[in-house]
């Protein structure tokens, strides 16, 4: 199997996966506050961090990127 054809197989199933991993990062935001409140920052910092979490759009991963990535690791 040549290289453009490993990359397009991965391209294909990170796209596949994409929303899942969306929708994972999303369901870890309580588990990501939870675990900041119990590193002991002080209450300015961990609103902050609060209020970023939240807000936060996890866009997911970007097959086409990880596709250019990686063929140009594999020719080093």
């Amino acid at each position: 199997m040549s290289l453009e054809a490993l990359a397009a197989k991965g391209e294909a199933k990170l796209a596949r996966k994409q929303q899942q991993m969306i929708n994972s990062w999303n369901a870890a935001r309580s588990r990501m506050i939870e675990h900041y409140r119990a590193f002991g920052a002080g209450p300015t910092r961990t609103a902050n961090y609060e209020a970023g979490i939240q807000s936060a759009k996890y866009p997911g991963s970007n097959p086409t990127k990880w596709r250019e990535n990686w063929l140009a690791k594999m020719r080093e």
